[in-house]
């Protein structure tokens, strides 16, 4: 029996915060303190004391346990901030480990984030040289593969061009096409994939294929579950740092799945966890309605579903534009639409330190499944205030009035009914 080719034992990745807790005039007063100290205790001679505030243990990893077959494609999920990327790079030695021990055997590629490994002031030709040195491939191995690694990342026109102009879609494709060329026995992919086009991420499955056909071992960190599915044969489920499942693939997507989609039809966001943003605005409170403002989640096809929400934002902002969008992706993590509020000729302008607001999705046509909403504010120019993943969930559960027929989330996306017309054909 072979050997596996990753052993991972009683992993575990610990952060230390420091907390600042003072004002302005607060450290201020204190640095000319420290400065009387220091004065005072170099004449006599004693010790100083730094004031270095309060801390706190975050354990990003913890008690993480199991072994990886060659060959095995294992997909890695869980909600933002469970622990996913710093696995990863633990397994790139990007990051060393707090506790436990891991073994790999076999040569390792990663792509984790885009550029890791570029230097932006280089060209396209010199940055292959530089990312396969530091990927493990020598020179002649470059040069050997240099025409293929090029027509994959199908940057020839722009290869003596430094990447520091590249688009992240340019880059992902050339950094993508040298770590699948270094044939690395275990390939580490993070979520870099979702930055490429459509054509680009059909191209990079098959070639993730190809390589574990050989032989080869991958993990892949992917939100998206129809892709997690599609392309591993085993998953492991991360939550707050551990591993709350593990095993086939289907049945751990399973897991996540009912785990991230529990009932929740109106929710207080003032501490939600799954959010990034500058904190210049933040969603405060949301919750999904019928069309008579009572709440509920569970809906038919052709029902009117209502979503409402409250933001606050800073006094410094209020005078400014603010946009706002809401997403609907289905359990697969598939993104079905992302609505901004300038495209029903909606704007808030002068908007008040706190503000409600109501949308309204008229005659719903989704096929069952569970759905998830996040909410999105910025200002005009993309800048992310406030960015709320899945805070919301509802459920198409049958036809209702447009069909009697059982429906399942696998017959489709979009239900329409279109009219059906019977033509007088004659034989002449």
């Amino acid at each position: 029996m072979s050997r596996p080719a990753i052993e991972i034992d009683n992993l575990g990745k610990k952060y230390v915060i420091r907390h600042q807790q003072a004002a302005l005039r607060e450290v201020f007063t204190n640095s000319l303190s420290r400065v009387g100290r220091k004065i005072t205790d170099l004449s006599t001679r004693r010790p100083t004391i730094s004031n270095v505030g309060p801390k706190e243990e975050f354990w990003a990893l913890k008690d993480i346990n199991f072994d990886v077959a060659k060959g095995d494609r294992i997909g890695i999920i869980g909600r933002n901030g469970s622990g996913k990327s710093t696995l990863l790079k633990i397994l790139s030695r990007i990051t060393d480990p707090t506790e436990g021990k891991i073994l790999i055997r076999g040569r390792v590629a990663s792509l984790l984030e885009v550029g890791t490994g570029f230097h932006p002031e280089l060209t396209g030709r010199e940055n292959i040289y530089l990312n396969g040195a530091i990927l493990g491939m020598r020179r002649s191995e470059i040069k050997h593969k240099f025409d293929e690694i090029v027509a994959f990342s199908e940057v020839e026109k722009f290869l003596d061009t430094p990447v520091k102009r590249y688009s992240s879609g340019m880059y992902v494709r050339l950094a993508f096409a040298v770590a699948a060329h270094v044939e690395p026995d275990i390939l580490i992919i993070d979520e870099v994939l979702a930055v490429g086009d459509m054509q680009f991420q059909k191209k990079c499955m098959a070639k993730m294929k190809a390589i574990a056909d050989s032989g080869r071992t991958i993990f892949f960190v992917s939100h998206s579950m129809s892709s997690i599915s599609h392309f591993c044969n085993k998953g492991v489920l991360l939550d707050k740092g551990q591993i709350r499942a593990i095993g086939n693939v289907d049945q751990v997507v399973d897991n996540y799945l009912s785990f991230n989609t529990e009932e929740k039809d109106s929710i207080n966001l003032e501490f939600y966890e799954d959010r990034t943003g500058t904190g210049a605005a933040m969603f405060t409170w949301a919750q999904i309605c019928d069309a008579d403002l009572r709440p509920r989640q569970l809906f038919s096809i052709g029902d009117d579903i209502v979503v409402r929400f409250r933001f606050r934002i800073q006094d410094s902002f209020c005078k400014q534009e603010v946009k706002l969008s809401l997403g609907i992706r289905n359990s697969e993590g598939l993104q079905l639409c992302n609505m901004v509020d300038s495209d029903s000729q909606f704007s808030i302008r002068g908007v008040r330190s706190t503000e409600e607001i109501s949308i309204s999705l008229r005659d719903i046509r989704f096929y069952p499944d569970t759905f998830a909403i996040s909410l999105w504010i910025g200002n005009i120019h993309g800048t992310s205030y406030d960015s709320v993943e899945d805070c919301l969930n509802f459920k198409i559960v049958d036809g209702g009035k447009l069909t009697s027929r059982i429906l399942n989330k696998n017959t489709g996306l979009i239900f329409l009914n279109p009219e059906w017309k019977r033509i007088k054909y004659e034989i002449s």
